[in-house]
């Protein structure tokens, strides 16, 4: 098995590197046609998109999801969860990206809490043809948001087909028709999961019951040429059930070992139920011309409704006896929630493209957004411990003592808006030599005004690429201008559950440097990608990490910056299947009422991560995918709702290793004949995933429990799951 061997200065930026020109005798001065790219479905013009393998996207192996999960192994996205397929990119939160299909956004929930509950993601990868993915700097028809865009097409049959897949937490079954002419097509794909298996490597006792479901379709309509109608249906239930019984944890020193044990009593019950339609009509009445009018109707309904009582003791352990020494703790807490949100949000957006000729397009469009927002929280905790409520003063406890007992906080908020969202873009891109160098330009501005805080912003954007003319293979970069975080439910909602129409959209100023070295080793292809940025921003709004939920502070009451250096080498380390290693150094601060710079939340530091196949050059049938991921830990482990600057604690770092092992055991593309009964397969896989393979026990937050005798608080560790073996049998029928 032939393997690749690079030395790790290759991994580092090669922005001059043999700038000998090429000679070229047979060019012309004359030329009309500057072709970069040939245009096919889902072609961008933003020179700042990464392209992804659809297949590859189906073969990683991932607890969350095949899209989100390939995503999460590129330099700029860090994740210290495998449950959720959220991510952060290059320093912002989970609320800071875009998500499209089809040109269309797309909104995920709101009030989720802890990753176990997500569900699945709304992106189906076994009807996906093309995912472009930008983090940052992206082109002027994308959104308001502050971090990346992730735009997916799905695709059309060719004819008929059936695939599924069964494994041990969940399985799908998707099918395509198409006319004889293909004037009709048509893919419906229904999924089921259930993570209980994976939740209960969690070592604590506790009674799991999460169940998700969903259906998505999608359809084509071609009436002619020149005319295409397209449908895209989606529904989703998810249903979280949670009892916990009791927890053992163990943490603290060698010289001075901690343990706490926690007795349950309640229950947790969380319900999401999205439906979504979009309807959208293609005019392209010539080569020059095309025009496009998207109709779209969105509906979440989430519940977020549990009563939680502990009870706990913190003790410390004789490091040789085992025995117990000194209990710090004795004590309780209640956590209640009624939390339900709806939300329906319904619109238009018509888009027109002119290309005058093949190097240059035009493009503008409008959107009509009306939305509908209906907010009832109520919220508490209360923190008990020998008898007090916290937060209460440490009196003797002999002497009762008449003053208040407060709970450690509580949020509740009625709220109720319709506000409308407009907003419309204009771009131009060209293509072109300069001397003997390709250019590529595309530049253009977009402007949105919402009715609930009557704000207007406006956002210019720029890109700019250059090919020289030398011998190596290198393109340069630059891209920036300014992005808007557009306010939603989450950032006008403030800690004491209202709304804040006096909320400003955070802006970031952005610029973006990279080089993309194209080359071969072992006649293979390979590509290093090299990008530095830098984001200065402001009206940003403070916010609290609880898990993956984001808690703003419903204030535009500071500022920020964040910088990095972000690295990817992607080829062939084996020859004929794709894999890249990823390496990025990032920093993200701001600064609250001008009390000083901080870390934020978010703030990444060093990350590295691998997505790698490989097969057995013998047995081909037999394949191997790995993705590799270590990130320094997020500062985000401090008590929710305390200051900042008077409590910084960091997450240990995350580190995790996925495996997928298959064997295959029917595939058409290696022309082998079958019979019988497996004549009917085109495709039949059998596979195992070990996730976490090296049984790591990562945190994604901390637990905060009080010493009544000293006042101290002990970051308690949430842990992540452990290892767990998956099998799954894949199949499609032709």
């Amino acid at each position: 098995m032939k393997k690749l061997v690079l030395p790790l200065s290759l991994m580092v930026p090669m922005l001059v590197f043999s700038q000998t020109k090429k000679r070229d005798t047979t060019r012309t001065t004359d030329i009309e046609e500057v072709v970069f790219q040939k245009k096919v479905v889902g072609s961008t013009n933003d020179l700042t998109t990464v392209k992804i393998s659809a297949k590859d996207a189906q073969n990683v192996a991932s607890i969350s999801g095949g899209i989100e999960g390939i995503i999460k192994t590129l330099p700029s996205v860090n994740s210290n969860t495998e449950l959720s397929s959220q991510y952060m990119v290059r320093g912002g939160n989970y609320d800071e990206n875009l998500i499209y299909i089809n040109d269309i956004e797309i909104y995920r929930p709101f009030l989720i809490r802890n990753s176990q509950q997500e569900g699945l993601s709304i992106i189906n990868p076994d009807m996906v043809s093309t995912v472009n993915f930008s983090a940052g700097g992206f082109e002027p028809r994308y959104g308001d948001k502050m971090s990346s865009a992730l735009n997916i097409y799905y695709r059309e049959p060719e004819k008929f087909e059936l695939s599924g897949e069964a494994s041990l937490i969940g399985g799908r079954l998707t099918t395509g028709l198409a006319s004889k002419n293909n004037k009709l097509t048509a893919l419906f794909s229904g999924r089921y999961r259930n993570t209980n298996l994976v939740l209960n490597t969690l070592n604590e006792d506790t009674d799991f019951n999460p169940k998700y479901f969903d259906f998505q379709t999608y359809l084509n309509y071609h009436v002619s040429e020149k005319f295409t109608m397209s449908f895209i249906g989606y529904y989703s239930k998810n249903d979280y059930e949670m009892f916990p019984k009791e927890r053992s944890v163990d943490f603290g020193s060698i010289q001075r070992p901690i343990n706490l044990s926690v007795f349950y009593n309640g229950k947790e019950n969380d319900q999401y139920k999205n439906m979504m339609g979009t309807f959208s009509m293609n005019y392209k009445p010539s080569d020059k011309w095309r025009f496009t009018l998207d109709t779209f109707a969105y509906q979440n309904r989430e519940k977020e409704y549990y009563t939680i009582s502990s009870s706990y003791i913190l003790q410390t352990f004789d490091p040789i006896t085992g025995n117990p020494v000194t209990s710090y703790d004795v004590a309780g807490q209640i956590e209640h929630a009624r939390n339900d949100l709806f939300v329906r949000t319904y619109g238009t957006q018509f888009r027109t493209r002119f290309s005058p000729n093949i190097n240059t397009d035009i493009e503008v469009g409008f959107k009509f957004e009306k939305e509908n927002l209906s907010d009832l929280t109520n919220e508490w905790k209360l923190v008990d411990s020998s008898g007090y409520s916290i937060p209460h003063p440490v009196d003797d406890p002999r002497f009762p003592d008449a003053s208040d007992l407060d709970l450690y906080y509580s949020i509740a908020g009625n709220n109720k808006i319709e506000p409308t969202r407009l907003s419309a873009y204009a771009q131009y891109s060209q293509k072109f030599y300069w001397g003997s160098s390709k250019v590529f330009v595309n530049a253009g501005a977009r402007v949105a005004h919402w009715s609930f805080n009557d704000e207007t912003i406006f956002s210019p954007r720029a890109q700019f690429a250059i090919k020289p003319d030398w011998n190596t293979d290198m393109l340069f970069r630059i891209s920036g201008g300014v992005y808007y975080q557009a306010p939603f439910y989450k950032e006008i909602k403030d800690l004491n559950g209202n709304f804040n129409s006096n909320i400003k959209s955070q802006r970031s100023i952005q610029a973006i440097v990279a080089n993309d070295f194209e080359f071969e080793f072992d006649n293979r292809p390979f590509k290093l990608t090299t990008e530095l940025y830098y984001k200065k921003m402001d009206n940003l709004i403070p916010y609290y990490m609880d898990n993956v939920r984001i808690r703003y502070s419903g204030k535009n009451n500071a500022t920020g910056y964040a910088y990095g250096i972000d690295t990817r080498l992607f080829g062939e380390f084996v020859p004929g299947v794709d894999s890249w290693l990823s390496a990025s150094y990032a920093r993200i601060y701001e600064n609250i009422d001008g009390k000083g710079d901080i870390p934020r939340p978010t703030d990444q530091r060093f990350r590295f991560a691998m997505f790698y196949q490989d097969y057995m050059p013998k047995f081909p049938s037999m394949r191997v995918n790995l993705t590799l991921t270590y990130a320094m830990g997020l500062p985000n482990g401090a008590p929710v709702f305390t200051d900042p600057y008077q409590y910084q604690k960091t997450l240990p770092s995350y580190k995790r290793v996925d495996i997928g092992l298959s064997k295959v055991f029917i595939d058409r593309k290696d022309n082998k004949k079958t019979y019988g009964f497996w004549g009917n397969f085109e495709e039949l896989i059998l596979g195992v995933q070990v996730f976490n393979a090296f049984n790591i026990n990562n945190t994604v937050s901390n637990q905060w429990i009080t010493d009544a005798n000293t006042n101290l608080m002990y970051p308690v560790p949430v842990r992540l799951t452990g290892r767990f073996f998956n099998v799954k049998l894949e199949f499609k029928i032709k």
